[in-house]
């Protein structure tokens, strides 16, 4: 396809979120082999990083409604190839083959994107009736796919544009509003939709028997909406997702096993529904231990029942509470629920056990689940990232709750199971600094891990303010246990507390070489992304080995913010253990726009794929030949009529 121009508003004011290196990159390259600088780890052969994000395809309409959560997924990945005994790193970047991008590439007349923007459902300003209008011609172009003259049918409205993970086999894309997207790698082709039991595009062999995503009925559908962070156990190899969807009881709940190197039935949970949640929440993220699971019912609704009530869609409440529902793996009817102050949680970075031996039952028990996660105090990111200024809450807070200043930390809960009353012993940030997309070596997950990973910024909070975007400047690394381990000294006071107080600034100053904070900052004007964590093969504690990120180099910008077609990447590979110094620099042929989250595909991974029958391809142009002289005529008319309605609404 003729790629758009990647031009900018002609507004005084381009939205953040479609301008500098946030603007989409429509060119897609196939493997394509990269200088670099400094050594490459020989633990990345044969390895790849891969990294998701939005990528709106058509994007000529730039003073329309925008959000950094919208747009198609693209994905952006490295793989360090093995080439006559040498490592040759090789960049590709492929559009994910959804539904909504195969239907946008064959319909030129589409002047918006299919969906609407998630901003045009936060938005307290949005009207109404432009709300309706916005839906309804996402229903109307839905139905206009499946009748005739379409070259592709809709069958799954998700955008597959937020996270990747591998699982039994499979790499997988993900978002909220479908079930994954099996993608095969190092090329990223598109293979086809995961459905539980098998990926469209593999051959039948591979599919297992049982229950798919959603089950039966008119609605059946909403249940394939599948979490964008499922969790693989390092152990079992189980993947652990919920659906959350509009319809009681909101929540439902899936495990899938690993059965590709087995014969033996697994057991299987799909679509069971977890009880205690009264409303559609925005909910993105969840915890998983190795025992147990924690559900997060915030104040923040994704609801289209306000509508009705002249309400935004998408809500957040401060005068509500947050509950953390908590349950044993296998039995989400056991839930138990624990209530505290309201927030935001978009990402939690580790959940993990306390366990005691049973003299009575002779067995060892979970006495406590501890969480980790990146708590907001407000919802202000969910409208920055559209260009939206956070609505004033007209709700006073909740009387036992009182309000809390405006952070995004990494912070600590830990719920009790040895009594009958649910009761959060612990909750206190670890750290004063911004943080956010945390990561952690993926053998150390579900467990005491004690590194986590994340980014900061350092001159703001990841609730930018209006008119600007969050760009990530420091990449950091938390020793959680010595944190926890200090906290136990001197305990911080309860949901307002923090261990460490320090900022960016007074972390990077500091000398000391057992500091439980490192700050790898970016030089002036690079901005980083995500990053992942690969370990050193036999390496002697949990964080030997490198962080992956991909790198921008804004002084490449115009005079008016915009990035030339010159413009490029880099993915820096960093030493993880001190945080300080720059492995290697592989040079990227284009650049990679900020996006979401990514992840490391082992050599194991990469040629441990299942079988692949067949890849999703963009439609050729279909004949207008036509059959006898009575369709032509009926088709001609319809086929009018049709053009009329995509200019219309398009």
């Amino acid at each position: 396809m003729t790629p758009f121009n990647e031009k900018q508003s002609s507004s005084k004011k381009p939205h953040p979120y479609l301008h500098g290196n946030f603007a989409p990159i429509q060119r897609v390259q196939p493997l394509t082999p990269c200088s670099y600088s400094g050594t490459i780890p020989d633990e990345l052969a044969g390895g790849q990083y891969v990294r998701n994000g939005g990528n709106p395809v058509t994007n000529e309409d730039l003073g329309r409604d925008a959000h950094w959560f919208d747009g198609d997924g693209m994905l952006s990945g490295v793989a360090f190839c093995r080439r006559d005994g040498h490592i040759q790193p090789e960049f590709v970047n492929q559009y994910i083959l959804t539904d909504t991008y195969i239907s946008t590439s064959t319909t030129p007349s589409l002047r918006l994107p299919i969906l609407p923007s998630i901003a045009t459902l936060v938005n307290p300003a949005s009207k109404l009736l432009n709300i309706i209008l916005r839906i309804f011609r996402t229903i109307l172009l839905v139905i206009l796919s499946n009748l005739p003259g379409s070259q592709f049918t809709i069958k799954k409205i998700s955008v597959a544009n937020t996270g990747m993970l591998y699982h039994d086999g499979r790499a997988l894309a993900t978002c909220e509003s479908g079930p994954p997207m099996r993608v095969s790698l190092p090329g990223l082709e598109t293979v086809g939709w995961f459905d539980g039991t098998k990926a469209e595009g593999e051959p039948a062999e591979e599919g297992v028997a049982g229950k798919k995503f959603g089950g039966e009925g008119i609605l059946s559908f909403m249940k394939e909406w599948t979490t964008a962070h499922p969790r693989v156990d390092p152990i079992t190899k189980d993947l652990i997702l919920f659906h959350s969807t509009f319809i009681a009881p909101f929540v439902f709940y899936s495990i899938i096993p690993s059965t590709q190197y087995t014969s033996v039935a697994q057991p299987r949970l799909v679509n069971s529904a977890v009880p205690g949640i009264k409303s559609p929440k925005m909910m993105h993220d969840f915890g998983v231990s190795l025992t147990h699971t924690v559900i997060m019912d915030l104040p923040l609704s994704l609801d289209p029942r306000n509508l009705a009530r002249n309400k935004p869609v998408v809500e957040y409440d401060p005068s509500g509470c947050s509950r953390f529902g908590v349950f044993p793996r296998w039995n989400p009817e056991a839930v138990r629920w624990f209530e505290t102050n309201p927030c935001c949680i978009f990402h939690t970075a580790n959940t993990w056990d306390e366990e005691e031996y049973n003299q009575y039952t002779s067995k060892t028990e979970t006495t406590a689940v501890n969480m980790l996660a990146c708590r907001l105090t407000s919802s202000s990111l969910v409208y920055s990232a559209g260009d939206i200024a956070a609505p004033i809450p007209k709700a006073v807070a909740h009387p036992a709750y009182p309000p809390e200043e405006e952070q995004c930390r990494l912070y600590y809960y830990r719920f009790s199971l040895i009594n009958t009353q649910n009761i959060i012993t612990h909750q206190f940030a670890l750290a004063a600094i911004p943080f956010e997309f945390p990561s952690l070596r993926d053998n150390s997950s579900m467990s005491a891990a004690r590194y986590v990973y994340g980014c900061s910024v350092s001159d703001r909070s990841f609730g930018a303010a209006l008119g600007r975007a969050v760009k990530i400047d420091s990449l950091v690394k938390v020793d959680v246990q010595a944190l926890l381990f200090h906290a136990q000294k001197n305990p911080p006071s309860p949901i307002s507390g923090c261990v460490d107080t320090r900022t960016v600034s007074e972390i990077l100053a500091s000398d000391d070489p057992n500091d439980p904070i490192k700050i790898f900052k970016m030089p002036p004007g690079f901005y980083a992304q995500e990053s992942q964590f690969v370990p050193r093969r036999d390496g002697k504690s949990e964080d030997d080995g490198w962080v992956l990120s991909y790198v921008f180099d804004e002084s490449q910008l115009d005079a008016n913010g915009n990035a030339g077609p010159e413009a490029h990447s880099e993915l820096w590979v960093i030493d993880a253990k001190e945080m300080k110094l720059v492995i290697c620099r592989v040079k990227l042929p284009q650049r990679v726009p900020y996006g979401l989250h990514g992840n490391w595909f082992s050599e194991a991974d990469v040629l441990g794929q299942r079988g692949v029958e067949s890849i999703r391809t963009l439609p050729s142009v279909r004949s207008k030949a036509l059959g006898n002289e009575g369709e032509s005529v009926w088709m001609g008319m319809w086929m009018a009529v049709r053009h009329r309605i995509l200019n219309v609404v398009g």
